[in-house]
């Protein structure tokens, strides 16, 4: 293993381990969510329990009901705190270059071909193969809650792994987040995705979770 090699193993897992994570004893939360989209409105109410398998209560519409639980499952499922080893060791992190945005490096080994890029101790790029797609994140802010770094502004895309052509429309998320006592969990409070629909106009999708309680 070469000098950059260690560093950037040595970079990465010190950008990994800031990252905000929850407790191992979090038992998940509840509240009320709200989505909407144009000039469409659906509210209703949600159970996360530590299983992070949301429920979704008082709305009839099975698409927004799967897509307010993606949201709560996707964001809770990045706050389960994971050793860096149990998930890295087979991996051997190679320098590609530096600039003004960052260090950039690639994966060799189990995750070969995956990139990840950091500046101030920050994963601002991610480049996973997940699926058999690749997924392409660049975050353009953090919030910083003092126990961890959280994304609160970023954009996502697909990427065809045979083509390398983008495979689905950019998403572009801004996040907000609270922090609810008396455990002091930062908690998502809401989520903006911005996007071009098949039309080529932008639309807005909005999800709002207010009341939150955290469940014991």
């Amino acid at each position: 293993m070469n000098l950059n090699e260690i560093n950037c193993k040595e970079i990465f897992q010190k950008a990994y381990e800031k990252r905000y994570t929850w407790g191992s004893d979090f038992k998940g939360y509840k509240g009320k969510c709200t989505f909407s989209i144009n000039d469409e409105i659906y509210e209703g109410s949600f159970i996360l329990g530590k299983d992070f398998k949301p429920e979704i209560h008082g709305i009839n519409n099975e698409s927004i009901k799967k897509s307010i639980a993606s949201q709560l499952f996707e964001v809770s499922i990045h706050r389960v705190k994971r050793e860096f080893e149990s998930i890295h060791a087979q991996n051997k992190f190679n320098f590609l270059n530096s600039s003004d945005e960052g260090i950039e490096m690639i994966i060799e080994g189990k995750n070969e071909g995956d990139k990840y890029r950091v500046k101030n101790h920050c994963i601002n790029m991610v480049y996973r193969k997940i699926h058999g797609t690749i997924i392409e994140i660049f975050v353009d802010d953090f919030l910083d809650t003092g126990s961890g770094f959280l994304s609160k502004k970023y954009a996502s895309q697909q990427i065809n792994p045979e083509t390398l052509e983008k495979a689905s429309p950019k998403l572009e998320y801004q996040d907000n987040f609270i922090k609810v006592e008396p455990q002091n969990c930062w908690i998502l409070k809401s989520r903006f995705i911005k996007y071009l629909n098949i039309s080529k106009e932008e639309e807005i999708q909005k999800f709002y979770f207010d009341e939150i309680f955290l469940l014991s």
